[in-house]
């Protein structure tokens, strides 16, 4: 079908091109008037598929960061940023649903024509940086896990494409039961480090009056906020979860709608507190091990240094054995940040064929659409890490988030305009506390991007300079 049609089309009212069509719902839900676990069970996924992009390896260095640093001092910036992702996904959700289009064709359909390419370079550019992250947390966990040399296993990455094909063979349920696997593989590695292990039995009285005092009491704490929030709410999962969630089959009746916009919206809401927990368990652990420490001396020797620079992915496993005593910790934090990547690399495709479908009616194989993707993350990826070391991992890291903060107010700002319209969403449209809560946290996510852009620009100059 082409552009053409595609306009007339939607001039007519009629129905255009399917977000995910081999997907698109493909769920069947049953009636208003099942029972509540009956109608949830159905419900429950697409949040959870969004979910991890909240606790990717890009998550992972601000979180660690902030532990290291301030110890619990920054425990209510996760909870502030997760509360924030909340409201967004939400109004993401309730976007799909209404609507029956994802956030990429809304824009398509109700902005100027000459919006779409912009949009779209835009939208590439964020997914491209979002694999960027999944990448080197999958690389950096088979060479810490296997000793890979660092090259070779961002390389090897570029062979999940299998994986994703394979899984979308099966359909919607198949890929939510493989990262609900993911997901609980993060967590329990995580609530064994932090319940089971007794060295990193936290302070939970110390942690609670950190979380409920909020507050920036030293130098840096600012700087690791804007980090840490920064890193949290993804461009591309606002785009994603509206196209999710109508792999449902829906009804358009009252009652059909208010079902849809209540689960989705519980469902938003507990798979995000996971997220939450996942992350404030990551700035817990760095507190409990690297807290008032300057350096550790290895086994071997060798002094690793603390600092600004760190590299807090790698340290933090190679520092975690020797620091609690048993090689269990640094092997369960591999396999989380390994979880990581893996999940999230599988909603990072999905949500590049979102955009792509969206923004500009292109269809591609699955196979072509992600080689697509995973070469604009590997080729930067390859050549900086080529010609400069492992070292450059964190810097890597710091430019994929840059290019993700300045993407994300060309999603949010969309988002909230159409949600807040009657015209478009009718009856469903945010009510008061939606847009309170709505535009507040985009208007706040953006002034501290804002921010810290100018640190950030000369910081990704560096690193694409080599300076």
């Amino acid at each position: 079908m082409n552009n053409k049609q595609n306009d007339k089309k939607i001039a007519a009212g009629q129905p255009t091109n399917l977000s995910l069509e081999g997907m698109h719902g493909s769920v069947n839900i049953p009636s208003s008037q099942s029972g509540f676990w009956k109608q949830w069970k159905a419900f429950v996924g697409p949040a959870l598929l969004i979910s991890v992009g909240y606790m990717d390896p890009g998550n992972w260095g601000t979180d660690l960061q902030g532990g290291a640093q301030f110890k619990y001092g920054l425990l209510w910036v996760v909870g502030v940023a997760s509360l924030m992702a909340i409201f967004m996904q939400v109004i993401s959700a309730r976007l799909g649903v209404v609507t029956g289009k994802d956030l990429a064709q809304c824009c398509r359909d109700w902005y100027p024509r000459w919006t779409r390419w912009p949009n779209w370079l835009l939208s590439e550019l964020a997914i491209g940086a979002c694999d960027l992250a999944e990448v080197l947390g999958s690389a950096v966990a088979l060479n810490l896990l296997f000793h890979i040399p660092l090259l070779w296993a961002v390389i090897i990455t570029g062979l999940d494409v299998l994986i994703l094909l394979a899984l979308q063979r099966y359909g919607m349920r198949t890929i939510e039961a493989i990262v609900l696997l993911l997901v609980a593989t993060i967590a329990v590695c995580y609530f064994i480090e932090i319940f089971i292990l007794p060295q990193t039995q936290p302070g939970f009285l110390e942690m609670s009056r950190a979380f409920f005092n909020p507050g920036f009491r030293k130098t840096g704490m600012l700087f690791v906020t804007i980090g840490i929030i920064g890193a949290t709410v993804m461009p591309h999962n606002l785009y994603l979860h509206s196209a999710l969630v109508q792999s449902r089959k829906l009804q358009k009746d009252e009652a059909s709608m208010k079902q849809a916009v209540r689960f989705n919206t519980i469902d938003s809401t507990v798979a995000l507190s996971i997220a939450f927990f996942v992350n404030a368990a990551i700035l817990v652990l760095a507190a409990m091990v690297f807290f008032g420490k300057d350096s550790i001396i290895m086994p071997g020797g060798k002094t690793v240094i603390f600092g600004g620079e760190t590299d807090w992915i790698r340290v933090a496993y190679l520092t975690l054995a020797p620091l609690l005593g048993t090689a269990a910790a640094s092997t369960l934090f591999a396999i989380a940040l390994l979880a990581s990547g893996q999940s999230s690399t599988i909603t990072g495709t999905l949500a590049g064929q979102v955009v792509m479908e969206g923004f500009m009616h292109w269809r591609l194989q699955p196979w072509v659409r992600r080689l697509i993707t995973r070469a604009l993350a590997i080729i930067p990826a390859v050549l900086i890490i080529g010609t400069r070391g492992n070292s450059s991992v964190n810097d890597l890291l710091t430019l994929s988030q840059v290019v993700l903060a300045m993407q994300l107010p060309f999603a949010m700002f969309p988002l909230l305009q159409f949600t807040s319209s009657k015209k478009h969403m009718g009856k469903w449209k945010n009510g008061w506390f939606l847009l309170i809560a709505g535009w507040g946290s985009a208007i706040l996510i953006t002034l501290m991007d804002i921010y810290g852009l100018p640190d950030s620009l000369v910081t990704a100059w560096h690193i694409i300079t080599g300076g």
